[in-house]
């Protein structure tokens, strides 16, 4: 062992200071060397035969030398540094082919890591919480149907009976408005009294929630927990925070704990600021009451801890009995569950329990499948690129054969030429990747503004690099070294060594009897087909869906959304005060319509109704939305039959209702539905006018039948909060500072208006298909750019060892053209090959995007020849260009090169 150590020591100092080593060496030989000349001259030798003896005798000074520094040597490690350094003056004497090789790999492994940094943010980073993995989400299924939202009842069920865990707590996202002058809205959430002590994070001042605070009229009164940012950045760290006053929508609250940074609670994506017990809701969202909702108001988020040693499995079997107990519940008419309690019964309720780590955000559900979808169309590019570089190395080995086959014939071994050319693959992926990494972060945060549609700064993803991306991009550097380096490695020191230094230029440079290389460019050509397509049917998708329309005109429309339930207004003096704004508003410069509703399109949010029929026969379910007058004229809706709201349409004139054409035919088939009455409860509503279809929530799926009310008839809210819709021709800065003095002066106590258009939350809508028909297109483009590359490379090289042929060629006679048809010919049975094989790969392949197409077939014929003629295009002129070039070689010079 201590030999052992001992060797390892006199390595570990050549190693780190080969002069000093060299040195040692040099003066060890020469010591031994005057030793053997003393002995020698005792022994009797005459001074002329000295030297010669001495030098015989002790042998090659220089190859003693080497020998002495072979003993003292990481022998492995050290070929490998000079093989590195062979292969980085090699790649610097080819720097168009080095920079090209490099931006393309970066190209490959930036564009997947920072899909892989998204997919990380969402999908697979654990929360920064203790034992995260112990984490569940709760959901329920009807009929085989996930639901995640829960009610209160069902919420409290589970809290108070949950065998299989140690805690159960439920949280749901508000905004409430900060100070008593109401301008601020903080991005808040309400938690059960579980919620803190299942996420096993001490508070960094003060204490946290526990479930005494979660009990109305609670005798430690309205407690709250802050965020650190919101200490930081609002309270400017002020040392006696506990215990001071927090009013949140007008209730005062009292500070008890302020939560460390890096905590965000169980959304990974929302900067929660503000804790406050679930508890204080009706008093916080007064005058609704969630709570007081039941079974009509789902709205609660539901997750669990396990207890150690619980598997998922056992807590999903545990909860069977959960499951029991709650359908097992009296049919009684208390918050609607009796209604409920059938229904579930019928639909086969049951509770489920998913992993938990990574916390809950309604992104997932929305962006899963388009992620994966569009890392799958990265990985394809990564290995376009590849292949791309594969091809060009087995060109650029043509040119390499007797520097190969000589040092072969010298004593090298095929290991280490392959070890050689690996790593020249190796540097190039490395350099390629450093450059993909430090352009990821760029990528994949431009990709979550755009996912995010940056309409809410409170929502963020994390798409920083951590150790599963770090992970990624080295097993695609890896990938990506073996792909572009051991093939071309091996093919190029496989041959006969015999074979190798007996071949002449002409037959070194013949690549057209391999048919490695030109499968290579087939698969690449292939590969970049099914990109090309692929892209070509998502973008026709996307096209569809905008050109199908949502029903009414979202261009030039702002939205103006306020907040009035804190104000004192309620009633009818508050729709005299919706009716003055709105004419107002009206009245501004470059406004030509302006209205008022309820629900926006597309904003994730929708109210449904049921009505009843004379005959007693139920409505379908019908979207319903709350009008002003002129909002048909506002959206431009066409109104089909009867007339719009009038601000005289009061309760006292009789409940009245527009339906939808669709609405309308449901209801009423083969009658004329205006003045005709439908009920809800014990009111009669007249229908007064019929209007065109409207697409409020999918613009892929066929416009709902929808059901429009009027503000002045709405006596379930006292404080309703609508949004001003306003047709605005010219600039929106303008327009936005009238309004918000209008607001400043007749209602100054409320927060400040939210300004938006409805262009952009319809792009919204459609962002998880914007992304994947940009980032498609973009793969596509590049993968026409890689693929453009690598036939003009492997050309060109074939082209220039082809040199002295095609000057015999033309000596003999041969015209211009038939020299270009004698270069292009080589790359058209591959091209055709390749596209060949890509279009059955497409056809294939598009299946998997059949879920994502809108009026789109996966074998689109246009989209199928538009795709295969523009990857032939480029193909043609990649290769025409070494071929044009190839003609205008002059014969004699060309003849010399032999």
């Amino acid at each position: 062992m201590s030999q052992r150590l001992r060797g390892f020591r006199l390595r570990l100092a050549a190693l780190l200071h080969p002069r000093r080593q060299q040195r040692e060496y040099a003066e060890e030989l020469a010591f031994h060397q005057h030793l053997l000349r003393q002995r020698l001259q005792r022994e009797g030798i005459t001074p002329v035969d000295l030297d010669p003896a001495t030098r015989r005798t002790f042998g090659n000074p220089s190859r003693l030398h080497e020998q002495l520094s072979e003993l003292r040597q990481f022998s492995r490690f050290e070929n490998i540094l000079r093989d590195s350094g062979y292969a980085t003056r090699v790649l610097r004497k080819s720097p168009g082919f080095t920079l090209t090789a490099i931006l393309t790999i970066a190209l490959g492994i930036g564009a997947s890591t920072a899909i892989f940094s998204l997919i990380n943010a969402l999908l697979l980073r654990s929360l920064p919480v203790p034992d995260a993995h112990q984490l569940v989400v709760f959901d329920y299924h009807e009929d085989n149907d996930a639901h995640g939202g829960f009610c209160a009842p069902l919420f409290r069920h589970l809290e108070s009976d949950h065998p299989a865990f140690s805690d159960v707590f439920g949280a749901s996202g508000t905004q409430l408005q900060i100070g008593g002058g109401g301008s601020t809205l903080v991005n808040s959430v309400l938690v059960s009294g579980q919620y803190f002590r299942a996420l096993q994070t001490p508070p960094l001042l003060g204490r946290y929630l526990t479930p005494a605070d979660d009990r109305p009229g609670a005798p430690s009164g309205l407690p709250a927990v802050i965020s650190e940012r919101y200490w930081r950045e609002v309270l400017h760290r002020d040392p006696h925070v506990i215990g001071s006053k927090l009013l949140a929508n007008r209730i005062p609250f009292s500070i008890v704990g302020v939560m460390p940074e890096g905590f965000m609670g169980t959304d990974p994506t929302e900067h929660r600021q503000i804790f406050i017990p679930l508890a204080a809701e009706p008093l916080i969202d007064a005058p609704y009451n969630n709570i007081a909702g039941g079974y009509h108001s789902w709205w609660l988020t539901t997750m669990g801890r396990r207890k150690p040693g619980i598997t998922l499995e056992q807590a999903n079997a545990s909860l069977a009995s959960v499951t029991r107990s709650v359908l097992s519940g009296k049919d009684d008419d208390a918050d609607g569950a009796a209604d409920w309690l059938k229904d579930a019964r019928t639909q086969h309720f049951r509770y489920n329990a998913e992993s938990g780590s990574s916390g809950y955000t309604y992104l997932r559900q929305l962006y899963r499948q388009p992620l994966q979808a569009v890392f799958a169309l990265c990985c394809g590019m990564l290995l376009l690129a590849c292949l791309n570089l594969a091809s060009l190395l087995f060109a650029r080995a043509a040119t390499r054969q007797h520097e190969l086959a000589t040092r072969l014939a010298v004593g090298a071994s095929r290991r280490r030429l392959v070890q050689q050319l690996l790593i020249e693959s190796l540097l190039l992926a490395f350099a390629g990747s450093a450059a993909g990494l430090v352009a990821a972060p760029f990528i994949a945060r431009s990709l979550a503004v755009l996912l995010l549609g940056g309409r809410d700064p409170s929502i963020y993803l994390d798409t920083s690099i951590d150790w599963r991306v770090l992970a990624a991009a080295a097993g695609a550097c890896v990938l990506a070294t073996l792909i572009i380096g051991m093939v071309p490695a091996l093919h190029a020191t496989g041959r006969s060594l015999s074979s190798q230094l007996k071949a002449s230029p002409l037959s070194r440079a013949d690549l057209r009897t391999g048919l490695l290389p030109r499968l290579l460019l087939s698969t690449q050509i292939a590969l970049a087909l099914v990109l090309v397509i692929g892209a070509g049917l998502i973008s026709s998708s996307l096209v569809r869906m905008y050109r199908t329309g949502p029903g009414f005109d979202p261009h030039n429309i702002n939205l103006v959304s306020v907040r009035l339930t804190k104000q004192p207004l309620e009633d009818e003096p508050l729709v005299r005060l919706y009716r003055s704004l709105q004419d107002r508003i009206a009245a501004l410069p470059g406004v030509h319509a302006a209205s008022i509703f309820s629900t926006i399109p597309y904003s994730g949010s929708t109210m449904t109704n049921e009505y009843s029929m004379p005959s007693g026969r139920i409505t379908p379910q019908l979207y319903t939305n709350w009008i002003a007058p002129q909002y048909f004229q506002t959206m431009r809706i066409p109104l089909l039959a009867g007339r719009d709201f009038a601000w005289s349409d009061t309760l006292s004139t009789g409940s009245k209702i527009i339906l939808s054409r669709s609405a309308a035919a449901a209801i009423f088939p083969h009658q004329i539905a205006v003045g005709q009455h439908i009920g809800s409860g014990k009111d009669s509503l007249e229908v007064i006018g019929i209007v065109g279809d409207v697409k409020y929530s999918d613009i892929r799926k066929p416009a709902p039948p929808e059901g429009y009310l009027a503000i002045t008839q709405n006596e379930r809210d006292k404080k309703p909060s609508y949004v001003f819709v306003v047709r605005l021709e010219g600039p929106a800065a303008p327009f936005a500072s009238a309004v918000h003095a209008i607001l400043v002066r007749d209602v100054p106590d409320i927060p400040a208006p939210i300004f938006d258009t409805l262009g952009a939350y319809l792009d919204h809508s459609l962002s998880a298909q914007r992304m994947m028909a940009m980032l498609s297109v973009f793969f596509a483009v590049s993968a026409l750019l890689v693929t453009a590359i690598g036939l003009y490379g492997t050309l060109a090289y074939r082209t220039a060892r082809r040199t002295s042929e095609i000057g015999i060629r033309m000596a003999l006679g041969a015209q211009r053209t038939q020299v270009v048809s004698l270069v292009f010919r080589q790359n058209v049975a591959v091209t055709l090959i390749g596209a060949l094989a890509g279009l059955g790969a497409a056809m294939l392949a598009a299946r998997a995007l059949a879920s994502f197409l809108y009026g789109t077939s996966t074998h689109d014929p246009l989209v199928l020849a538009l795709s295969t003629l523009l990857l032939a295009a480029v193909a043609s002129v990649a290769s025409l260009l070494p071929a044009i070039r190839a003609a205008r070689i002059n014969p004699l010079t060309a003849i010399r090169t032999e």
